[in-house]
């Protein structure tokens, strides 16, 4: 026996876009920890040529900007993956990814001369989170503050960096942190 049904073509929309945001956030999470990967390795080899400096000369301090800006990469791509395994369902990623499309975007730009492949990928990442902050936003029927989430975004960044600094600052002892900053 077969009943006609009436479907709702917004309805059946709204399930099409379900569907497709898990494939979506895997791929994504996929690519981040891609992305850990490779600042990982990064900062390890910075790390390790930059262990043996004990006179810091302009070259050493300019090995260790970039170890602090790699590090300060890896530690909010790190926050970004806490963060996205809170999602627990569609009415969660409106709540928890705003916030790291600002955060993404300025270490892609931060990471644009130093690891140009990561920068791509990264620009890639924050362009598929924000279709799934959208698509979600249009099922649960969410609305978005912009300044607030780059208000979030900016007290979180500035949180990561003092703690970066702390940790490498403790890593080269003898070296005066304020002179890597006015160099």
């Amino acid at each position: 026996m077969v009943t006609k049904c009436n479907i709702c073509t917004l309805e059946y929309s709204n399930i099409s876009h379900f569907v497709t945001l898990v494939p979506r956030l895997e791929y994504s999470a996929n690519l981040l920890d891609e992305i850990s990967e490779i600042l990982k390795k990064k900062r390890d080899e910075l790390k390790k040529s930059n262990k043996s400096f004990v006179d810091f000369d302009d070259i050493e301090l300019k090995a260790i900007k970039l170890e602090l800006t790699v590090s300060f990469s890896l530690e909010v791509l790190t926050l970004i993956k806490k963060r996205t395994k809170k999602i627990s369902n569609v009415n969660s990623i409106p709540v928890v990814l705003p916030t790291t499309i600002p955060m993404i975007r300025t270490i892609s730009a931060q990471l644009f001369d130093i690891v140009p492949h990561c920068s791509q990928k990264l620009s890639e990442l924050s362009v598929h989170l924000g279709s799934i902050v959208l698509d979600s936003a249009t099922l649960t029927k969410a609305r978005f503050d912009f300044s607030q989430s780059n208000e979030e975004s900016s007290i979180m960044l500035n949180e990561v960096k003092l703690m970066v600094d702390c940790k490498i600052s403790k890593q080269y002892p003898n070296l005066d942190f304020f002179k890597v900053f006015n160099t």
